[in-house]
């Protein structure tokens, strides 16, 4: 079993058993693990590890467009979705990005299952990866933002 294989393997392992959101693996250590939802996880690992996360491999609950570009955009070169959207797939696919899931949705919906969620919105709406960091990171600073206030 390759390197690479082995930390998905891992990453998948560890967002299981510990019931995490996000886990990224590299050369069969973990860099970064968290519960937190949605996709404030990875543009925080993405803020801290920065270039560490080239070739490493990340476990996610959910991967729609937003965390597969945010994948791209970090250099990640594996995936592994508990549920994954079928854009989300596309985006991996095109970007040579080797992923494993348990199942697929249309969508990725938001919160209260209404609508799509606007990260995936944003991501949908970015030329490249990133654009889409760019504006996903903006999007989650105001939205952070505005829950400190309140």
């Amino acid at each position: 079993m390759k390197v690479q294989d082995q930390d998905l393997e891992l990453a998948r392992l560890k967002l299981i058993e510990e019931d995490l959101s996000l886990v990224i693996v590299k050369k069969r250590k973990v860099l970064f693990k968290t519960q937190k939802q949605g996709i404030k996880g990875f543009l925080e690992a993405i803020e801290r590890l920065d270039k560490n996360l080239i070739a490493a491999s990340a476990a996610d609950k959910i991967v729609g467009v937003a965390a597969a570009m945010l994948c791209v955009y970090a250099g990640v070169t594996s995936v592994f979705a508990l549920t994954i959207s079928e854009e989300g797939i596309k985006v991996l696919r095109d970007n040579n990005i080797a992923y494993r899931f348990e199942k697929t949705a249309p969508n990725i919906l938001n919160r209260n299952k209404k609508d799509v969620c606007p990260f995936e919105k944003l991501a949908m709406t970015s030329g490249n990866s990133e654009e889409a960091y760019v504006k996903l990171k903006s999007c989650a600073n105001q939205i952070m933002g505005k829950s400190k206030e309140s």
